[in-house]
Protein backbone atom coordinates (compact mmCIF):
# COMPACT_ATOMS: atom_id res chain seq x y z
CA UNK A 1 0.00 0.00 0.00
CA UNK A 2 2.74 2.47 0.78
CA UNK A 3 4.49 1.57 -2.29
CA UNK A 4 0.64 2.42 -4.02
CA UNK A 5 0.72 5.33 -2.23
CA UNK A 6 4.21 6.61 -3.65
CA UNK A 7 3.51 5.75 -7.10
CA UNK A 8 0.07 7.29 -7.00
CA UNK A 9 2.18 10.98 -5.32
CA UNK A 10 4.78 10.75 -8.14
CA UNK A 11 2.30 10.42 -10.91
CA UNK A 12 0.53 12.93 -9.88
CA UNK A 13 3.58 15.14 -9.41
CA UNK A 14 4.66 13.86 -13.46
CA UNK A 15 0.82 15.18 -14.34
CA UNK A 16 1.14 18.73 -12.86
CA UNK A 17 4.97 19.16 -14.42
CA UNK A 18 3.66 17.89 -17.72
CA UNK A 19 0.23 20.85 -17.37
CA UNK A 20 2.47 23.52 -16.35
CA UNK A 21 5.08 22.62 -18.64
CA UNK A 22 2.26 22.84 -21.16
CA UNK A 23 0.84 25.96 -20.42
CA UNK A 24 4.90 27.35 -20.09
CA UNK A 25 5.17 26.00 -23.69
CA UNK A 26 1.72 27.31 -24.52
CA UNK A 27 2.60 30.76 -23.35
CA UNK A 28 6.01 30.90 -25.46
CA UNK A 29 4.41 29.76 -28.42
CA UNK A 30 1.86 32.08 -28.36
CA UNK A 31 3.75 35.22 -30.16
CA UNK A 32 4.54 33.03 -32.94
CA UNK A 33 0.55 32.67 -33.96
CA UNK A 34 0.37 36.83 -34.42
CA UNK A 35 -2.47 37.58 -37.44
CA UNK A 36 -0.44 38.81 -40.34
CA UNK A 37 -3.39 37.63 -43.33
CA UNK A 38 -3.75 40.13 -45.33
CA UNK A 39 -0.17 42.43 -44.73
CA UNK A 40 2.43 43.39 -46.38
CA UNK A 41 4.78 40.73 -46.35
CA UNK A 42 9.05 41.38 -46.38
CA UNK A 43 9.43 41.27 -50.13
CA UNK A 44 6.05 43.13 -50.90
CA UNK A 45 7.71 45.53 -48.55
CA UNK A 46 11.25 45.43 -50.32
CA UNK A 47 8.55 45.93 -53.86
CA UNK A 48 6.39 49.29 -52.81
CA UNK A 49 9.75 51.03 -50.93
CA UNK A 50 11.63 50.13 -54.34
CA UNK A 51 8.68 51.66 -56.74
CA UNK A 52 8.24 54.82 -54.07
CA UNK A 53 11.36 56.30 -54.84
CA UNK A 54 12.31 55.14 -58.26
CA UNK A 55 11.35 56.93 -61.44
CA UNK A 56 8.08 55.63 -62.06
CA UNK A 57 7.31 56.29 -58.11
CA UNK A 58 8.50 59.79 -58.92
CA UNK A 59 6.80 60.05 -62.02
CA UNK A 60 3.49 58.88 -60.00
CA UNK A 61 3.97 61.05 -56.97
CA UNK A 62 6.16 63.84 -57.43
CA UNK A 63 9.81 64.55 -55.36
CA UNK A 64 10.86 62.61 -52.43
CA UNK A 65 13.29 65.36 -51.50
CA UNK A 66 15.51 64.34 -48.38
CA UNK A 67 19.48 62.99 -48.39
CA UNK A 68 18.69 60.48 -50.31
CA UNK A 69 15.85 60.83 -52.54
CA UNK A 70 13.79 57.99 -49.95
CA UNK A 71 16.16 55.13 -51.59
CA UNK A 72 18.06 53.72 -48.36
CA UNK A 73 14.72 53.20 -45.69
CA UNK A 74 13.94 50.44 -43.54
CA UNK A 75 9.82 49.65 -42.93
CA UNK A 76 8.60 47.46 -41.00
CA UNK A 77 4.01 46.49 -40.53
CA UNK A 78 2.53 45.42 -37.38
CA UNK A 79 -0.94 44.06 -37.36
CA UNK A 80 -3.82 45.91 -35.06
CA UNK A 81 -2.69 43.84 -31.78
CA UNK A 82 0.78 46.07 -32.19
CA UNK A 83 2.56 42.60 -33.23
CA UNK A 84 5.58 42.75 -35.92
CA UNK A 85 4.51 41.05 -38.81
CA UNK A 86 7.30 41.92 -41.67
CA UNK A 87 10.35 44.26 -41.95
CA UNK A 88 12.99 44.53 -44.92
CA UNK A 89 15.03 47.45 -46.23
CA UNK A 90 14.73 48.85 -49.79
CA UNK A 91 18.71 47.54 -50.87
CA UNK A 92 19.64 44.12 -51.07
CA UNK A 93 22.43 45.19 -48.44
CA UNK A 94 20.57 46.54 -45.14
CA UNK A 95 24.28 47.98 -44.43
CA UNK A 96 23.67 50.48 -46.88
CA UNK A 97 21.00 51.96 -44.98
CA UNK A 98 21.25 53.64 -41.39
CA UNK A 99 20.84 50.56 -38.69
CA UNK A 100 19.21 52.75 -36.52
CA UNK A 101 17.10 53.11 -38.58
CA UNK A 102 15.45 49.47 -37.96
CA UNK A 103 14.11 50.11 -34.83
CA UNK A 104 12.62 53.73 -35.94
CA UNK A 105 10.84 51.87 -38.58
CA UNK A 106 9.06 49.20 -36.25
CA UNK A 107 8.14 51.85 -33.75
CA UNK A 108 6.61 54.40 -36.25
CA UNK A 109 4.48 51.36 -37.15
CA UNK A 110 3.63 50.32 -33.50
CA UNK A 111 2.88 54.30 -32.73
CA UNK A 112 0.77 54.58 -35.96
CA UNK A 113 -1.47 51.74 -35.05
CA UNK A 114 -1.45 52.15 -31.44
CA UNK A 115 -3.01 56.02 -31.71
CA UNK A 116 -5.74 55.39 -34.98
CA UNK A 117 -9.03 54.17 -34.60
CA UNK A 118 -11.14 52.80 -37.22
CA UNK A 119 -12.75 56.75 -37.98
CA UNK A 120 -9.00 58.33 -37.26
CA UNK A 121 -5.89 58.22 -38.51
CA UNK A 122 -3.46 59.39 -36.89
CA UNK A 123 0.48 59.25 -38.58
CA UNK A 124 3.24 59.54 -36.23
CA UNK A 125 3.93 63.33 -38.40
CA UNK A 126 0.91 64.52 -36.42
CA UNK A 127 1.70 63.45 -32.97
CA UNK A 128 5.10 65.68 -33.12
CA UNK A 129 3.69 69.03 -31.47
CA UNK A 130 1.60 67.34 -28.48
CA UNK A 131 4.95 65.74 -27.66
CA UNK A 132 7.08 68.24 -27.17
CA UNK A 133 8.18 70.03 -24.17
CA UNK A 134 5.18 72.44 -22.61
CA UNK A 135 2.38 70.31 -24.24
CA UNK A 136 -0.30 67.89 -23.48
CA UNK A 137 1.47 64.90 -24.10
CA UNK A 138 5.21 65.76 -23.52
CA UNK A 139 6.21 62.69 -21.61
CA UNK A 140 4.06 59.80 -23.88
CA UNK A 141 7.36 58.64 -25.28
CA UNK A 142 8.81 56.99 -22.02
CA UNK A 143 5.33 55.20 -21.82
CA UNK A 144 6.34 52.52 -23.68
CA UNK A 145 9.89 51.91 -25.02
CA UNK A 146 11.00 49.96 -27.48
CA UNK A 147 12.75 46.20 -26.87
CA UNK A 148 16.24 46.07 -28.00
CA UNK A 149 15.93 42.37 -28.34
CA UNK A 150 13.83 42.53 -31.22
CA UNK A 151 16.36 43.90 -32.98
CA UNK A 152 17.62 42.47 -36.26
CA UNK A 153 21.32 42.16 -37.02
CA UNK A 154 22.04 42.88 -41.38
CA UNK A 155 21.90 39.65 -41.93
CA UNK A 156 18.42 39.98 -41.23
CA UNK A 157 17.69 36.71 -38.67
CA UNK A 158 14.98 37.01 -36.20
CA UNK A 159 14.36 40.53 -35.72
CA UNK A 160 11.38 40.43 -33.38
CA UNK A 161 9.04 38.68 -36.14
CA UNK A 162 5.84 37.95 -34.40
CA UNK A 163 6.33 39.72 -31.18
CA UNK A 164 5.35 43.09 -29.80
CA UNK A 165 8.57 45.51 -30.13
CA UNK A 166 6.66 48.34 -28.39
CA UNK A 167 8.22 51.79 -28.82
CA UNK A 168 6.78 55.38 -30.00
CA UNK A 169 8.36 57.77 -32.45
CA UNK A 170 6.50 61.36 -32.96
CA UNK A 171 7.97 62.27 -35.93
CA UNK A 172 7.07 61.70 -39.50
CA UNK A 173 7.13 58.21 -41.02
CA UNK A 174 4.16 56.34 -39.19
CA UNK A 175 1.12 55.54 -40.78
CA UNK A 176 -1.77 53.52 -39.70
CA UNK A 177 -3.28 50.71 -42.57
CA UNK A 178 -6.49 49.82 -43.24
CA UNK A 179 -9.33 47.91 -44.95
CA UNK A 180 -12.65 48.49 -45.48
CA UNK A 181 -12.82 51.19 -43.43
CA UNK A 182 -11.31 48.93 -40.44
CA UNK A 183 -7.91 49.30 -39.12
CA UNK A 184 -5.59 46.77 -39.67
CA UNK A 185 -1.91 47.61 -38.61
CA UNK A 186 0.55 50.08 -39.38
CA UNK A 187 3.62 50.90 -41.49
CA UNK A 188 6.45 52.49 -40.50
CA UNK A 189 9.46 53.97 -42.03
CA UNK A 190 12.73 55.09 -41.63
CA UNK A 191 16.39 55.94 -43.21
CA UNK A 192 15.77 59.34 -43.94
CA UNK A 193 14.94 62.78 -42.87
CA UNK A 194 11.28 62.14 -41.11
CA UNK A 195 9.42 64.73 -43.58
CA UNK A 196 10.96 61.91 -47.03
CA UNK A 197 10.07 59.13 -44.37
CA UNK A 198 6.76 60.09 -44.45
CA UNK A 199 6.31 60.93 -48.16
CA UNK A 200 7.45 57.36 -48.58
CA UNK A 201 5.29 55.44 -45.50
CA UNK A 202 2.61 57.20 -47.51
CA UNK A 203 3.42 56.13 -51.00
CA UNK A 204 3.91 52.36 -49.16
CA UNK A 205 0.34 52.52 -48.11
CA UNK A 206 -1.06 53.79 -51.27
CA UNK A 207 0.77 50.89 -53.30
CA UNK A 208 -0.54 48.32 -50.94
CA UNK A 209 -3.95 49.73 -50.92
CA UNK A 210 -4.44 49.88 -47.14
CA UNK A 211 -5.57 53.64 -47.08
CA UNK A 212 -8.09 55.26 -44.75
CA UNK A 213 -11.09 56.34 -45.80
CA UNK A 214 -9.97 59.89 -46.14
CA UNK A 215 -7.60 58.71 -48.82
CA UNK A 216 -3.45 59.18 -48.95
CA UNK A 217 -3.55 61.97 -47.92
CA UNK A 218 -6.40 61.74 -44.92
CA UNK A 219 -3.56 62.10 -42.05
CA UNK A 220 -1.32 64.30 -44.22
CA UNK A 221 1.63 65.97 -42.61
CA UNK A 222 1.33 69.42 -41.54
CA UNK A 223 4.12 72.03 -41.80
CA UNK A 224 1.43 75.15 -41.50
CA UNK A 225 0.82 76.60 -37.85
CA UNK A 226 -1.45 74.15 -36.54
CA UNK A 227 -1.52 71.71 -33.19
CA UNK A 228 -0.78 68.82 -35.66
CA UNK A 229 2.50 70.61 -37.01
CA UNK A 230 5.37 68.96 -38.09
CA UNK A 231 8.80 71.12 -38.50
CA UNK A 232 10.53 71.39 -42.03
CA UNK A 233 13.32 69.08 -42.88
CA UNK A 234 16.21 69.08 -44.91
CA UNK A 235 14.88 69.47 -48.60
CA UNK A 236 11.47 69.27 -47.50
CA UNK A 237 8.71 68.02 -50.36
CA UNK A 238 4.77 67.49 -49.98
CA UNK A 239 3.17 65.81 -52.40
CA UNK A 240 5.85 66.46 -54.95
CA UNK A 241 6.02 69.94 -53.88
CA UNK A 242 9.06 71.78 -52.61
CA UNK A 243 8.29 73.03 -48.72
CA UNK A 244 11.54 74.69 -47.93
CA UNK A 245 14.64 73.77 -45.96
CA UNK A 246 15.12 72.74 -41.90
CA UNK A 247 16.39 76.47 -39.97
CA UNK A 248 19.70 76.61 -38.80
CA UNK A 249 20.36 76.71 -35.36
CA UNK A 250 20.83 79.80 -33.65
CA UNK A 251 24.12 80.46 -31.10
CA UNK A 252 23.70 80.86 -28.40
CA UNK A 253 20.72 78.34 -28.85
CA UNK A 254 17.14 79.26 -27.92
CA UNK A 255 14.51 77.01 -27.82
Amino acid sequence: MHQLNRRRKSLKANLIVLLLGGSLLAMADGPGNADCKGLPSASDLRNFLVNSANANGVAKYGTVGGLFGGTRMWAAVVNSDGELCAFNTSTSDPRLVWPGSQAIAKSKAYTANAFSLDDFALSTARLYTFTQPGHSLNSLGQSNLFDTRFLSTPAGEDGGKNQLTGGLIFFGGGVPIYRNGKIIGGIGVSGDTACADHEIAKRVRDLAGLNPAGGATADDIVYESSVFAHPVCLNTYKNGIKVGNEAPASYPFVP
